[in-house]
């Protein structure tokens, strides 16, 4: 019996006979000899089917198959530069597992609401598929870069009873006649745990219910936070250029084809290595200025600011010290300038912005309730984070990664809603 092999693995078995299963995705023929390309999940392949080689049913067969249907195929593989992957496969014989109904995504250009719609069959396609190896990547290095560093994973539920971002953008549910939301953050738990661990990270999917139809914007996103005890502001901003340029270096090792298929320009991530550049908010408002925007101090910066300033480096660049009063009621205030917090954003060249927010936690118990007082949170719901402060209270610090964020600007994408599996948006939730 023929091994089964993943296309994957295809160069370990050149000159072998193997079988592989597979989706039919294109295929041209000359009448004597037909040219699929199939597709198993890992990668895709050109196969060839001779016609007086494998006979005329099995020829017939795999020239008549319609795009997508599901195939056993088993052949020799040959090494070959002129095919797509390097590597072909010979036929011998082909089964039908199940034929596909007529392909609704043709091979010629769609609109986006149309991919949109069919979102669970535009998956299969390369660049979707490319797309994918690159998150899962990301994904991956994030968390072994952490586990290296001595961190722990500790999960945050997604249902809670109160706001982490501000109370305008909450998902509110009902929870047994009480009200409970989804997650904005995980960070508030994890600045528990890491009183308990020392370094923790959680990592999951956050839910902001912002009306904003930006490219960088989706109402479901997934998260990578890391809380550090003991960690000032400029600790953490170290990790997380170490952080970054880590996750940059093992996509263009392991994914180099991926970003091919994409067809990204790998040198600007080249660049990206420690240290990055450092901007405090005033500095980055006065470079602002000089490109024409007119945004009075106080005011949070957008995502054309951010590209504006983002694209006068080569590597990503912290923007720290933002005024108190366009950040979270959690910020350290600055000891010697208490209207700015100990917060940095890092901020993705050629134009992508914001990928981490982050910055130093309030230690105090004394500002954390006069702070919450003045944003006019519910004190019984924040009661167990107040007591982050009376049994032990440290300087702490931690960020949070976007991961779609990263994923579009590593993988060089337009717009964010490719960078998901399946994206919500304001105006869709389907499939």
């Amino acid at each position: 019996m023929n091994k089964t092999v993943y296309i994957r693995n295809i160069a370990d078995h050149v000159g072998r006979e193997i079988r592989l299963h597979g989706w039919m995705y294109n295929r041209r023929s000359s009448g004597k000899i037909c040219f699929l390309i199939v597709r198993d999940g890992t990668g895709f392949i050109q196969c060839v089917a001779v016609k007086k080689e494998v006979g005329e049913a099995t020829f017939d067969l795999v020239e008549s198959m319609p795009q997508e249907s599901s195939l056993t195929l088993t052949g020799i593989v040959r090494e070959d530069p002129r095919a797509p992957g390097g590597y072909e496969l010979t036929l011998t014989s082909a089964e039908l597992v199940s034929p596909a109904e007529p392909y609704p995504i043709s091979l010629k250009e769609h609109g986006v609401d149309f991919l949109m719609n069919w979102r669970h069959l535009w998956l299969r396609t390369p660049r979707q598929h490319a797309l994918m190896q690159v998150r899962a990547e990301v994904i991956r290095a994030s968390q072994e870069f952490l586990e290296k560093d001595g961190f722990i994973r500790i999960d945050a539920p997604v249902l809670t009873p109160a706001a982490c971002e501000g109370t305008t953008t909450l998902f509110e549910t009902d929870y047994f006649g009480d009200k409970a939301y989804l997650t904005q953050s995980g960070q508030l738990y994890a600045e528990a745990a890491c009183m308990a661990f020392g370094k923790v990270y959680c990592y999951g999917p956050t839910f902001r219910a912002e009306k904003s139809k930006t490219r960088r914007h989706l109402t479901e996103f997934w998260m990578l936070e890391p809380e550090m005890a003991f960690y000032d502001l400029e600790a953490s901003m170290q990790l997380q250029e170490r952080l970054v340029s880590y996750i940059v270096k093992q996509v263009l090792e392991r994914q180099r084809r991926a970003l091919d298929v994409l067809g990204r320009d790998v040198e600007p991530l080249l660049e990206v290595e420690p240290p990055f550049p450092r901007l405090s908010y005033d500095d980055a408002l006065q470079l602002l200025k000089e490109d024409g925007f007119d945004l009075p101090w106080g005011e949070d910066f957008g995502a054309p600011h951010e590209a504006a300033i983002s694209d006068r480096f080569a590597k990503p660049v912290f923007v720290h010290r933002y005024p108190a009063q366009c950040k979270a009621f959690y910020m350290k205030p600055d000891p010697s300038r208490p209207e700015v917090v100990l917060c940095a954003d890092l901020l993705a060249p050629e134009g992508y912005g914001e990928i981490i927010g982050g910055g130093q936690r309030s230690d105090d118990l004394e500002h954390l309730e006069r702070q919450m007082a003045e944003h006019q949170l519910p004190r019984e719901a924040y009661e167990w984070y107040l007591d982050l402060r009376r049994f032990g209270s440290v300087p702490h610090s931690g960020f949070g990664l976007g991961i779609e964020r990263i994923v579009a600007w590593v993988a060089g994408i337009d717009h964010i809603r490719e960078a998901i599996p399946f994206p919500r948006t304001i105006s869709r939730i389907y499939p």
